[in-house]
């Protein structure tokens, strides 16, 4: 929760200037732009690793880096204070590990779980330098899954593993904080570097796996639930606004 507190106070400091501003009325530009950022599970928003064990059969899916891009816009309410939302594709990677105690079954495998996000943030700047700006922002993000994920695993014999994602809600709520620093050109756009923390407020997906024999009626089921937390570095790049310049056309009648 440290990352989250130190957003609350640069919040504070920026509604802080914002509320020093002239009150003549100003017109803020808006912006368009793409991002790019890396996922990176880690203990410190959520449980990147999680084991399930009933009876002889034990097994485990452990996350791992997946990516996310989309489009992004960002509409300026004060010099300070921003709006920015954007729609986003995300891709969550994870390993999966089956054996069974006392006997020499094991198996590896993997499967992708993607979802769509649509943003909603609140965005403060701090000015450093004539081009240099610290930001941060804070809001929710809006999930859409599409589909739950498996896969069947049969690594000898008779033996098979089934691995399930199951989506029983394809819509759901993430915290989303961020924070970063960008360098603004008039001419060539915004470039900006920063990092993210995402936590989902709802488990990402509930965990399903079955150990069977091929040919009888024997199974073994574990249960669980995925949250899918993740810390990202992530790149954005704003496009320029280019004023129109020179005589405009008026449109007339058609002759």
């Amino acid at each position: 929760m440290k990352f989250i507190t130190l957003i609350f106070l640069l919040f504070q400091i920026g509604f802080s200037f914002a509320q020093t501003k002239s009150t003549k009325k100003e017109k803020f530009p808006s912006y368009f732009g793409l991002q790019v950022r890396s996922v990176f599970p880690n203990e410190f928003t959520g449980t990147p690793v999680n084991s399930f064990t009933n009876k002889e059969y034990s097994t485990s899916i452990s996350q791992k880096m997946g990516f996310s891009f989309g489009g992004t816009i960002r509409k300026g309410l004060t010099k300070l204070i921003a709006f920015e939302s954007g729609i986003n594709f995300t891709q969550r990677n994870f390993d999966l590990t089956m054996e069974l105690a006392d006997s020499n079954v094991s198996a590896e495998n993997n499967f992708s779980f993607i979802c769509y996000d649509i943003p909603i943030n609140a965005l403060i700047y701090v000015q450093l330098t004539e081009q240099f700006y610290m930001n941060a922002s804070l809001g929710f993000a809006m999930t859409f899954k599409p589909t739950s994920i498996g896969v069947l695993t049969t690594p000898k014999g008779l033996h098979s593993f089934t691995h399930t994602g199951y989506a029983a809600k394809k819509f759901g709520v993430d915290l989303n904080a961020n924070f970063g620093f960008e360098y603004r050109t008039e001419k060539s756009g915004f470039f900006y570097l920063g990092g993210s923390a995402r936590v989902p407020l709802a488990p990402l997906f509930d965990f399903v796996s079955e150990y069977t024999i091929q040919a009888t009626s024997y199974s073994n089921v574990v249960y669980g639930e995925i949250d899918g937390s993740y810390l990202s570095l992530d790149i954005k790049y704003f496009f320029p606004n280019i004023k129109t310049r020179g005589p405009q056309f008026i449109p007339g009648p058609i002759e």
